[in-house]
């Protein structure tokens, strides 16, 4: 009986010295950014698989990082809190979000030298733009969206950040760029509910309406909407999870969001529609075999209610800031909270984060502990493959953004179909850095009005359906699926 191949990575991009803690694919696929636990980002040029700018953006680990436009990348820092003796603590880091500066000219002057070279002379940073003083002892990234609807915010100058409120552990902070200025500053349900910290953040428009989704500590991933006097309705809540939420993605429509956690939960929840009257019935609700032994809904209810909120998070309870958002006197409240997720699945494999959903909607992957890179279904959440390269614990997961005229490979049969190709048994692929080997048996002479070499990489690039997960043995496997 033949057995199916393996699947192996594309390309393997060798380089940090540490754990990689963020990935996002910019300027049209052709680079990749990754940002190490030393605080170092690396922007890869993916038509030759090797580093184009290297720089030291942080003192400390990267929690986030994303773009903005094609000349621009976000980082954020992760905090680390140094405890001393006689019961006295000291913030050990620079605590910033900082936007950087980065064209394809700006590139030619920095540095290539990847972070494992420690002989390398000190690497130039690109230009600042600007500098957000912010909290990040949350263990939260950030989330980005332009501050207008309908706006491209690939091509906005102007750019809404949420963030965790540097005070108050369980608010959630919106700046505007370039102002650097704090908009408001939203309590997501009651100050007295023990939600824990926020874990992830996402902020974007629908129609005319600003929507934030937040995971806390305790597992409760809430959905609110921005009302026209500066407001916020939470339309939907549920917990979902019994440890932190890690991760959470929006689908492309914004109609629903998945959340990832500590535990082996992967949860589908709803983005109600702001003037929703009745009680939505889901069309499927698979509740895990732990929620189904509890005594009844209201048993779940009291257990929710009751979850506990780590040391970490009591010790970081201070007092709370004056709420700035605008109060909505005399306008009518939203009364129905939606609380039925539309499906649950316990995968069986704690500690899956990095959630990431692919432009197309048809899929999404999680980076797992375990060091595997897991893909799912995500109409049916059905698990596709498991990719298997690394030997130690992945942190994060990106997909490239697909283009508008891309025929997709995957479509809902297959979905269903390949629920046995598990153990990373899908498309069968030759091997590491393939890309690079099959552009260089690529002839060097053009013919008149055929593409350079250089152009057939740069389209090879953008094309590919990229899936890169950074690991904590500081490598990044490159995957082309689906």
């Amino acid at each position: 009986m033949s057995q199916q191949a393996v699947a192996q990575p594309k390309s393997v991009l060798r380089g940090h010295r540490t754990q990689i803690h963020a990935t996002t694919f910019i300027r049209q696929n052709q680079r990749l950014a990754s940002g190490d636990a030393d605080g170092f980002v690396v922007l890869w040029d993916l038509t030759i698989m090797r580093p184009r700018a290297v720089w030291r953006a942080h003192t400390g680990a990267i929690l986030g990082i994303s773009g903005w436009g094609d000349d621009k990348l976000i980082t954020i820092e992760k905090k680390l809190i140094l405890i001393h003796l006689f019961g006295t603590s000291r913030e050990g880091r620079d605590n910033r979000l900082i936007v950087w500066r980065i064209t394809p000219a700006d590139e030619d002057e920095l540095s290539t030298d990847p972070p494992l070279d420690e002989s390398a002379p000190e690497r130039p940073q690109p230009w600042i733009l600007y500098i957000l003083e912010i909290n990040t002892m949350n263990f939260c990234s950030f989330a980005q969206c332009s501050p207008q609807p309908d706006t491209n915010p690939l091509i906005c100058d102007e750019l809404l950040i949420s963030v965790p409120n540097t005070l108050i552990t369980e608010a959630v902070d919106i700046f505007h760029l370039p102002s650097q200025n704090r908009l408001s500053t939203v309590h997501l349900g009651s100050k007295t509910e023990k939600k824990g910290m926020v874990m992830a953040l996402s902020l974007f428009w629908r129609n005319e309406s600003l929507f934030l989704l937040a995971g806390y500590e305790n597992g409760l991933a809430v959905a609110a909407r921005r009302r026209h006097s500066g407001a916020w309705d939470i339309l939907y809540k549920y917990q979902a999870h019994s440890q932190p939420i890690l991760s959470l993605d929006s689908g492309p429509n914004k109609d629903y969001f998945l959340t990832s956690g500590a535990d082996a939960i992967i949860a589908k929840h709803p983005i109600p529609h702001a003037n929703s009257t009745t009680s939505r019935v889901p069309k499927t609700t698979e509740i895990p075999e732990m929620e189904r032994n509890n005594k009844g809904s209201e048993g779940l209810r009291q257990q929710q209610n009751n979850a506990s909120v780590s040391l970490l998070s009591a010790s970081l309870t201070t007092t709370p800031i004056p709420n700035t958002e605008t109060p909505s006197r005399g306008l009518p409240k939203v009364t129905v909270v939606e609380t039925l997720p539309f499906k649950i699945i316990d995968t069986k494999h704690s500690g899956q984060q990095g959630l990431h959903i692919r432009s197309d909607g048809r899929i999404f992957a999680t980076a797992g502990w375990d060091s595997k890179l897991r893909v799912y279904s995500a109409k049916t959440m059905t698990e596709l493959a498991v990719l298997k390269w690394h030997d130690v614990g992945c942190y994060t997961a990106a997909f490239a953004v697909l283009g508008t005229g891309q025929k997709d490979a995957s479509n809902d049969s297959r979905d269903s179909s390949q629920k046995s190709a598990i153990q990373g048994s899908i498309e069968p692929l030759d091997g590491p850095n393939t890309t690079i080997r099959d552009e260089m048996t690529m002839t060097t002479m053009t013919r008149p009005g055929e593409a350079s070499v250089k152009e057939r990489r740069i389209k090879m690039a953008q094309k590919a359906h990229w899936l890169a997960a950074g690991s904590k043995d500081g490598k990044i496997s490159l995957w082309d699926i689906y």
